[in-house]
């Protein structure tokens, strides 16, 4: 039966007009979140390592090491490469490594303490925080388990405006370090998922109220 006819049933109609409605207020709310997390993280994003302020320690935010297909993740590289440029550029005196460890096959702290270390960052200068499985617990277990109440993030424009967004929304006083972003369509989906995780980011700070899955004892940070 063609849509128009069904549209002519009031009920049905009444049904794709409320969807039609829903669907819009939705897609307003990603757009104005999305818009939201940006412009209260912009002064305190930093594109350059010369204009980073001297902080004591950078946290690093975790990412697979290697894609599906076997590739090396180019988030995770430059995650890395900008940690280890910071640190060598006498911005942060420690860097603080935070991700996932929720698998015994899957270790993304260990993973970057070793290419950090590859990269010329003392051993002895990486704190490794196994328990950061999302941005919010990363941000929160640096200052409630790590004891930091300002520090740079390092990762990608896009997750480094989330980052800082939740640590002012804590009352942390974190700036982001920017490290190069992917290109094509790659950028592209992961940019997306951005937005829904942003809107997932605003209602755990404005609403829910979320805290980090663990926290456990405080642990000191290793400084030069």
């Amino acid at each position: 039966m063609p849509l128009l006819l069904l549209c002519r049933w009031p009920r049905l109609r009444r049904v794709l007009i409320c969807a039609a409605i829903l669907s819009f207020v939705a897609a307003l709310a990603l757009v104005l979140i999305d818009h939201n997390v940006t412009r209260a993280a912009h002064e305190r994003i930093h594109t350059e390592v010369s204009s980073v302020p001297e902080r004591s320690v950078g946290v690093v935010l975790g990412t697979t090491k290697h894609l599906r297909s076997g590739k090396l993740n180019v988030y995770y590289r430059e995650r890395v490469r900008t940690a280890a440029e910071l640190f060598h550029a006498g911005k942060v005196r420690g860097l603080l490594v935070s991700g996932d460890n929720s698998r015994v096959e899957y270790n993304e702290p260990e993973d970057m303490r070793q290419d950090l270390i590859k990269a010329g960052v003392p051993e002895d200068c990486i704190t490794l925080d196994y328990a950061g499985f999302r941005t919010l617990d990363s941000v929160v277990r640096a200052r409630e388990v790590f004891g930091q109440n300002g520090f740079v993030v390092v990762t990608q424009k896009f997750h480094a405006e989330r980052a800082v967004y939740l640590a002012q929304s804590h009352g942390i006083d974190a700036v982001g370090c920017v490290a190069t972003d992917a290109i094509g369509i790659y950028r592209v989906r992961v940019r997306l998922r951005e937005v829904l995780a942003r809107a997932k980011a605003w209602l755990d700070v404005n609403v829910l109220g979320t805290r980090p899955k663990f926290l456990g004892p405080k642990e000191q940070v290793s400084l030069r």
